[in-house]
């Protein structure tokens, strides 16, 4: 392989993983959907190879979930899940800055992490999820920039990442409102300008306590629904007379492969 061939597979192989990441973004790809290489590389014209590194790089994020035999799926995050990502985050985070060698706050960095801030407490307050998600991430990703340790810069990007995937279809089920979404970036930039730890601290817990309130919430529907489902399943079953035959099992309708734009 020359190394132009090199170069051009390697990026048509990000382009890959970067369309199928904003795909799961955007809840178009939800949890559960199933595709394979075959089909991804078919929407997309182009050969398996890429495609593949594609998926296993998604896979290695925790975006994807692979089988030899089934091919892949988007992963599917539990409440459970979404939990512990917001509190390995503000724990990290709250180390991070009690340890000041462990950042270095670059003045010419502040003015763009500013500006993704307010971006992304004005889609919030506006409900515009999809741009939310793009300045959300672009502002922890710069944040993570300050970050001398770069293992832990990517960790912190790669649970946001994830946390959105779990969040997406929910609030796009929901709606968004000033009980789930947390609108502290402003306050932590500024925070973090002027060395305030303490204050830091406060931002952290403020954001921890957000994703906590809101996951113990889809936990009680989610127990409420799995209760009233058990319930409805019994009366169904009980009968007056004896047991007769099953209703007829539905038609199986083949799987779609993925949606890609």
């Amino acid at each position: 392989m020359s190394p132009s061939a090199g170069v051009t597979r390697n990026t048509l192989r990000q382009q890959i993983a970067d369309a199928l990441r904003d795909e799961v973004l955007a809840g178009r790809l939800p949890p559960g959907r199933e595709f394979t290489v075959k089909q991804i590389a078919e929407q997309y014209g182009v050969s398996a190879t890429p495609v593949r590194e594609a998926l296993f790089d998604l896979s290695a994020q925790g975006l994807l979930a692979s089988d030899q035999h089934r091919g892949f799926q988007v992963r599917e995050f539990t409440v459970a899940d979404y939990r512990a990502m917001a509190e390995a985050r503000a724990l990290v985070v709250e180390g991070l800055f009690r340890n000041p060698a462990e950042v270095a706050v670059r003045p010419e960095g502040l003015a763009s992490i500013r500006r993704r801030a307010a971006e992304a407490v004005r889609a919030a307050k506006g409900g515009d999820l999809d741009v939310l998600i793009g300045y959300d991430l672009r502002f922890w990703r710069e944040l993570g920039q300050f970050v001398l340790n770069p293992y832990i810069a990517d960790f912190l990007t790669r649970l946001r990442v994830q946390a959105w995937v779990f969040a997406v279809h929910r609030l796009r089920r929901d709606g968004m409102d000033e009980d789930v979404l947390w609108f502290g970036h402003e306050e932590l930039v500024e925070a973090i300008a002027r060395g305030d730890h303490e204050q830091v601290h406060a931002e952290m817990r403020s954001y921890y306590g957000h994703a906590l309130a809101w996951a113990d919430r889809l936990e009680a529907r989610e127990t409420k629904g799995s209760a009233e489902g058990t319930a409805e399943e019994g009366a169904e079953g009980r009968t007056d007379g004896p047991p007769g035959p099953g209703p007829a099992m539905p038609p199986q309708s083949p799987e779609s492969p993925g949606h890609c734009a």
